[in-house]
């Protein structure tokens, strides 16, 4: 049993968090390197935040949401 969990100490360290070790490596020569992954899902977050506003902007213009008081039976 003690092999088993052995086995998974090897797996996660010396395979799984490799490319962690990789981007830490990478830090102390180029900051912005290794940062690269970080801004591009900035910018994913970015770009699907502003699609959303713009598609309920959209809705909204077309009054296609149900405004009345009464849309919610505890209401």
């Amino acid at each position: 049993m003690k092999d088993f969990f052995y086995a998974i100490q090897d797996l996660f360290v010396d395979v799984l968090f490799a490319p962690f070790d990789a981007l830490r490596a990478l830090e102390l020569e180029d900051w912005w390197t290794a940062n690269l992954i970080s801004w591009v899902f900035i910018i994913i977050g970015i770009v699907a935040f502003v699609y959303w506003m713009l598609q309920l902007k959209k809705s909204n213009d077309n009054n296609e949401e149900d405004k009345s008081i009464t849309s919610h039976s505890y209401l």
